[in-house]
């Protein structure tokens, strides 16, 4: 390594990122004093606001629109925006209460879902 690279960080598992990113989350806000506030029911509502200002830049949008909405700098950067927002209030959420439940989630809906080898009904995993 040169004295111009930086050094390569250690590739982490996305649990263990998410982990990072709580724990970062939760930080920031007790450096503020902000955990008062972080309520189940504020964070519920700030993430529905937050997942609501995403469907919006979406909504009057047609598929082909929509499929493309990150090739335009302005919108692409809104969108990246509000995912932040939506990802952020989640984690706080689950942090506050304490949920890890997206792999037990994952492992019931396979049970569910087999694989069939041909295409699958739309449906929602979170069904």
């Amino acid at each position: 390594m040169n004295e111009t690279q930086e050094p390569r960080q250690p590739e982490r598992r996305p649990e263990e990122r998410l982990d990072l990113l709580q724990r970062r989350l939760a930080q920031f806000a007790a450096a503020r004093g902000w955990e008062p506030y972080h309520t189940p029911k504020n964070l519920a509502v700030a993430l529905s606001v937050e997942a609501a200002e995403l469907v919006e830049i979406f909504q009057w949008l047609t598929p082909e629109q929509s499929a493309r909405v990150m090739e335009e700098p302005e919108s692409a950067h809104r969108v990246a925006d509000e995912v932040a927002d939506v990802l952020a209030y989640l984690l706080q959420f689950c942090e506050v209460l304490g949920v890890d439940a997206l792999a037990a989630k994952i492992e019931r809906n396979e049970l569910r879902f087999p694989v069939t080898g041909g295409p699958t009904p739309n449906r929602h995993s979170s069904e």
